[in-house]
């Protein structure tokens, strides 16, 4: 006992203490610690900074009213470079909306630091409005990318064209340097794309404008005559001339990096002109590498004009059912095939079309077949003939049809043999 008192008595001398006071010492001394520690208001702004740039935007503005130096931090100019509006009638949509006080704030204390600004609209009018109506008040800054995105049908092109052109113009007369612009399914027209090229000739290298219905082929034709730093542009075939493909392979201009071309039947029977093989020649001489990129939506009969002639296309996308025919002039006319998807052809099997496709388009890698019909040994013979670089390769199981070589149970080791990775039909599209 002594011993024990004599123990603490050492104790206390040294300063140690026991029991009740210990621990609320302790407690006292973590929460200090703690109050040290989530001090938040001492956090480095650069290092604020970042994290704000991950946060959603509404979660930003409740942190902005944490303290005055969040507050600051939350209209830096850096944050607001990069800009989405999402504008949602909430009778109609449920995808979250920007909250009209936050864009009046940024209208207000923001709009000369926008640069990269998207709009993401609903299928309703009053949105595309709204949208119209911020594009107008955009008259202090100098975009470097702008797109227009309706996430459901193109509202844009409810709105009056007068309306829309007035704000979009605003736009293209106070942005000296815009880069990117994407309009598609949008009432834009010839006079306004004069506008844009008066001011950002120099620096426009994007320009998708598919289904775009008061444009006319001299309209684009005086974007590609000014416009020489352009890289991509994606519109419809209508919009597509020899003169263009020309414009787009002049001295002048840039190596062209990627064009798509939407090829749409408005109505059964329609008539699509032609190109010219030499206009293709001259834009593979001016730039071999570029992308061209071609959406088929035709009925069968409306295939005329096509896959005549060599077409230096690399991505192939058939929307609507297509003819045995029609994909045989694909395997004699496209030497520079890189992707073929075909939704559907019927019931008439695509053997030979295939092997066909095999031979002649050496540089295919991704093949999907939907709705079609092809023998499971021809299927593996055209799987062998590309081999490895078939890196992409996407066939519903119903569309491989048994015979006497190969059944559903046993081709996919075969194939999986030769792409030399396991390989099994899908269940559902993928593309």
């Amino acid at each position: 006992m002594k011993r024990g008192q004599k123990g603490g008595d050492d104790g206390e001398e040294d300063g140690s203490v026991s029991g009740p006071e210990f621990w609320k010492r302790l407690r006292r001394s973590d929460s200090e610690d703690e109050d040290e520690a989530v001090d938040w208001r001492q956090l480095p702004e650069e290092i604020l900074l970042q994290i704000f740039q991950y946060l959603p935007l509404l979660d930003r503005a409740f942190a902005s009213q944490v303290c005055r130096g969040w507050n600051q931090t939350f209209h830096t100019p850096e944050l607001w470079r990069c800009f989405e509006f999402e504008l949602n009638q909430p009778a109609s949509s449920y995808l979250k909306a920007t909250h009209p006080d936050l864009i009046k704030q940024i209208i207000q204390r923001h709009s000369n630091h926008l640069q990269y600004v998207s709009f993401k609209v609903d299928s309703s009018t009053e949105s595309a409005e709204a949208a119209c109506d911020i594009l107008s008040q955009l008259v202090n800054c100098s975009l470097k990318t702008l797109g227009l995105i309706s996430t459901a049908r193109p509202s844009f092109m409810e709105l009056p064209k007068s309306h829309f052109i007035s704000a979009l113009t605003v736009v293209f007369v106070n942005s000296k340097s815009l880069s990117s612009l994407k309009i598609d399914d949008t009432p834009v027209d010839d006079p306004s794309l004069k506008v844009l090229v008066a001011n950002n000739s120099e620096t426009l290298k994007l320009l998708k404008m598919s289904s775009c219905p008061h444009v006319s082929p001299a309209g684009i034709l005086c974007v590609a005559d000014q416009c020489h730093g352009l890289r991509e542009l994606a519109l419809n075939y209508h919009l597509l001339s020899d003169e263009l493909l020309l414009a787009l392979s002049s001295e002048r201009h840039v190596h062209l990096e990627h064009l798509r071309i939407d090829v749409v039947s408005e109505n059964p029977g329609q008539q699509f002109h032609s190109i010219k093989k030499s206009s293709w020649d001259a834009m593979v001489r001016h730039s071999p590498k570029f992308n061209l990129v071609m959406y088929f939506f035709l009925y069968e009969d409306e295939f005329g004009p096509f896959f005549r002639d060599e077409v230096p296309v690399t991505h192939l996308y058939f929307g609507r059912s297509v003819s045995k025919d029609v994909l045989g002039r694909v395997g004699l006319t496209c030497p520079r095939l890189v992707e073929l998807v075909v939704c559907a052809n019927g019931l008439r099997p695509l053997d030979e079309e295939l092997i066909r496709i095999a031979e002649r388009c050496r540089q295919l890698s991704a093949i999907g077949l939907g709705e079609c019909e092809v023998s499971c040994s021809a299927f593996v013979e055209f799987v062998k003939m590309c081999g490895v670089r078939l890196t992409q390769l996407s066939i519903m199981e119903e569309v491989l049809v048994p015979d006497s070589t190969y059944g559903p149970d046993d081709i996919h080791w075969e194939v999986s043999k030769h792409l030399g990775r396991v390989w099994f039909p899908d269940m559902m599209p993928t593309w």
